[in-house]
């Protein structure tokens, strides 16, 4: 039998795709959800002025393709440190040091924050929002039944990742955990 062949072309649009969706984050991050448009879009990724209209066929699309690529990344790595979590201080450490690190360099964060905030007004975007608390309410689990306590932690996790971005010196490890610590143990 022979193996099934790709289609070079189809590769090559997905990979476009791809450097066309971290371009948009890029253009959020420093202009915010206002300084997205296709051709912004194309210069940023350093292609032809045509190829984000081609691609993504409204700013709709591409400001969805990126909200959707963070939130599921993040889902990703939340839910790794649920499979991970034993409900003890472990856990907890380790999701206070993603924490840091994801303050540490704030572009992505604030790209992020820019859509996630969009989808408060456009309830079409909402899917991907749904599925990073989903992902948070998972790791709370591991920790406590408690309904309450994991709708805390999910107003905890995103209060304090935007409270990294209104700081000059972003909160440490040490700093989330002692309150992570508090809510969950």
């Amino acid at each position: 039998m022979h193996a099934p062949q790709t289609d070079g072309r189809l590769l090559k649009g997905e990979r476009r795709k791809e450097e066309l969706i971290e371009a948009t984050l890029q253009v959020v991050a420093r202009e915010g959800v206002a300084g997205v448009s296709h051709r912004a879009v194309a210069r940023e990724a350093g292609l032809p002025a045509t190829a984000a209209a081609y691609h993504f066929t409204s700013i709709d699309d591409l400001l969805t393709a990126a909200l959707t690529r963070c939130m599921e990344q993040d889902a990703q790595r939340m839910l790794r440190l649920a499979e991970e979590a034993d409900g003890g201080p472990g856990g907890v450490a380790a999701l206070a040091e993603l924490m840091e690190n994801v303050v540490k360099g704030p572009g992505r964060l604030l790209a992020e924050y820019e859509l996630y905030l969009l989808a408060a007004r456009r309830p079409e975007l909402r899917g991907p929002t749904r599925h990073w608390l989903e992902a948070i309410s998972a790791y709370g689990h591991r920790y406590t039944d408690d309904p309450v306590r994991v709708r805390v932690l999910k107003g905890v996790i995103d209060g304090l990742l935007l409270q990294g971005l209104l700081t000059d010196t972003p909160p440490t490890a040490a700093e989330f955990e002692a309150v992570l610590r508090h809510v969950l143990l």
